[in-house]
């Protein structure tokens, strides 16, 4: 699942937990998100990655690469 940054450098990966649908996995990712900045208005990534690895979902390195400017 790629969580997109305003700042598309900023953007992160997810590894999806195995038993978990990817329709299940978005309204997980989005309620763990929105409980972190509920406790903490100015949470960081490492806060955010901190609660989703407590829920089964891991990090996955990535290499941006160039902007695609076709739309086919």
């Amino acid at each position: 699942m790629v969580l997109p940054g305003e700042d598309p450098a900023n953007s992160r990966l997810l590894r999806i937990p195995e038993d978990m649908r990817e329709q299940e996995a978005y309204r997980h990712v989005t309620g763990v998100i929105a409980a972190v900045q509920e406790r903490n208005a100015n949470c960081g990534w490492d806060e955010v990655m901190d609660a989703l690895e407590e829920h089964g979902f891991e990090e996955e390195a990535f290499v941006l690469g160039p902007t695609l400017v076709c739309g086919h």
